[in-house]
């Protein structure tokens, strides 16, 4: 077995814990140098020789800032290191194979190695073959990958005869390279002279004239996106790119990106909404290992098998089980899963009205034991209702009757305003009646904030803000809790759990939540019912009375134009092709949701 031992250095503090990791090595107690201190940026941290080490995981255990991970891995993966960041850093497996005129989706979770693959395929980073001490030549790596298509890619690649384009992850750091108006930003890479049809397909036309500074996250990504499209390269490499866009603006930018293949380019995407990258891919690349310690790159699969088995945790071909447990989802739509009788929060008809945008909002209530899901294009009034039912804002006309509860609010954007760890932030809102031991394992462990317990809040990446966000909000002991895009920056694993967590709190408590939510699978997997806001963004905006989740999935899917059905294996909501004889049929009918897959 090999032995990958990864010590994050930010963690990592000798000079707090005492070296307690160098006491209890029992290689150490024998005389054998397995873990030894250097200087890095000036302070000392622990440096684990892996081949001395004989993986028994002490050392781990013992450490008190959860800063050292030892795994062990099957000596044959070994053959098949494509990168490793550095002595105790990050090691990935594999990688993605590029075909031409096919879309490969990739899956796994957030720092598992998607983006790394996408970088090296795209030459930002020269793949290492795991030798960071001594990185090899091109000669050697295409080498190392002949008898396969990867051998034919880097050799082009090594001699600059690939053209690659990589719209990036996060999109908000783009104003920190560029500045001017997006139309001259755009003209500038229009390289494919294809402009106006990628504005008029990602409906960017009123944004052209705007600095690219003041744009919403939703406004960036969308100008990513195009410039992306817009330029004529070999391979074209989407991180994340539905990220900040609502259910009409993915499905819109998914189209745009699939016409790609018919110029025969090769396209890779890294995405978290299992409904999209259904829509999107050819084929799927799984990653799975432990974040920030190893990843592997599975052979490709089909869109459906794929996915499927991503759900499952389990990868038949190379009989490998990464996950206990299966996400699952519900064959049917649930007439009353939890909820009771009485009601818990009522409102009557609403309308609140902002400088050239006015709400209407239907009168309704929600009932103790349900989550109400709200679905709805960008800048349709989402937050506004949101913020309505939380106080912050006043109506114009109707009122919200005094609740005698109290409400938690997790709001859409996040900032991290509040000066302290993540321990005492939690340990200031969270619920007495929750024991050490049950809060842990209600909420600590499955939104995995263990090891960010003793870091600022300040510092914490998006990721792990959106989960100290959620777990604020749900560790106050509150009758409603009011959750506005709680999947921004989760990946597929983070967005099911906290949806599960949600659901186990509101049934536990008898409580009840609303929950704002792009992502269709993560809304059929947690909401009860369901509230739609339609009309003209950033105009007027109205929203429905709550409705069954069928009748809202209806209601929402058939002004989207777009249909779903059920995967038979795992019940999950699948798109369907545009015209396809599914979609025809389900359109005629008059079910936009829930016909099953045969």
């Amino acid at each position: 077995m090999v032995r990958v031992a990864v010590i994050d250095e930010e963690h990592c503090k000798p000079e707090d814990c005492g070296r307690i990791c160098y006491k209890y090595c029992p290689q150490v107690k024998s005389s054998v140098e397995t873990i030894k201190f250097a200087k890095k940026d000036g302070e000392e941290k622990a440096v684990i020789v892996e081949k001395l080490c004989l993986g028994c995981g002490i050392c781990a255990k013992k450490c008190p800032f959860d800063a050292i991970s030892i795994v062990k891995l099957p000596d044959e993966l070994e053959t098949d290191c494509s990168h490793r960041f550095g002595e105790n850093k990050f090691k990935l497996y594999r990688l993605p194979i590029p075909q031409l005129g096919v879309v490969t989706g990739i899956i796994g979770k957030n720092g598992i190695g998607k983006t790394t693959a996408l970088k090296i395929l795209g030459g930002e980073i020269k793949p290492n073959l795991g030798k960071y001490d001594a990185p090899p030549d091109w000669d050697y790596i295409i080498r190392y990958f002949r008898g396969s298509v990867l051998q034919a890619y880097f050799e082009k690649l090594s001699r600059g005869e690939i053209k690659a384009v990589y719209k990036l992850q996060y999109v908000d750091e783009i104003t920190r390279h560029v500045s001017g108006r997006v139309s001259k930003l755009l003209e500038k890479v229009n390289e494919r002279d294809k402009l106006k049809k990628i504005v008029l397909q990602l409906q960017i036309g009123n944004i052209l004239d705007r600095d690219i500074k003041v744009l919403s996250g939703g406004e960036l990504q969308r100008v990513a996106i195009a410039a992306a499209l817009c330029r004529d390269a070999d391979i074209y490499l989407f991180d994340e790119p539905s990220s900040y866009l609502d259910v009409k603006q993915r499905l819109r930018a998914a189209r745009a990106i699939r016409e790609l293949i018919s110029d025969r380019r090769i396209v890779i995407v890294a995405e978290h909404d299992l409904s999209i990258l259904d829509y999107l891919s050819d084929q799927i690349c799984l990653i799975y290992g432990e974040p920030g310690v190893y990843g592997i790159i599975s052979h490709p699969h089909g869109v459906r098998d794929g996915i499927n088995i991503y759900l499952q945790g389990y990868i038949p071909d190379e009989n490998m089980r990464f996950r206990k447990q299966a996400i699952e989802f519900n064959v049917k739509p649930p007439t009353d899963r939890w909820g009771s009788e009485e009601i818990a929060l009522t409102w009557g008809n609403l309308r609140k009205s902002f400088e050239g945008f006015d709400l209407t909002v239907e009168g309704g209530s929600i009932h103790k034991g349900e989550v109400i899901g709200i679905l709805g294009p960008n800048g349709i009034g989402k937050t506004t209702f949101v913020k309505l039912l939380a106080g912050i804002e006043k109506t114009d006309e109707g009122e919200i009757p005094s609740f005698d509860g109290t409400i938690s609010y997790k709001p859409q954007y996040i900032s991290a305003t509040y000066e302290g760890t993540v321990a005492s932030l939690l340990e200031s809102v969270a619920k007495e009646k929750f024991s050490s031991s049950r809060y842990d394992e209600m909420i600590i462990q499955p939104l995995g904030i263990r090891k960010m317990l003793d870091k600022n809040v300040n510092i914490l990446s998006g990721g792990e803000l959106q989960r100290v966000a959620i777990a604020t909000c749900l560790s106050r002991d509150s009758e409603v809790y009011l959750l506005d895009e709680p999947s921004a920056y989760l990946d597929v694993e983070e967005r099911f759990s906290a949806a599960t967590i949600i659901r186990r709190i509101i049934k536990d408590q008898g409580a009840t939540a609303l929950v704002v939510e792009h992502d269709v699978a993560a809304q059929d997997f947690i909401a009860d019912k369901l509230m739609i806001f339609s009309g003209l963004p950033g105009v007027k905006g109205h929203a429905t009375t709550p409705m069954s989740l069928r009748d809202g999935m209806n209601t929402f899917l058939k002004e989207v134009d777009v249909t779903f059905r059920r995967d038979a294996t795992t019940g999950r909501p699948r798109v369907n092709k545009p015209d396809s004889r599914l979609d025809k049929h389900q359109k005629e009918i008059g079910e936009y949701y829930y016909e099953s897959d045969q």
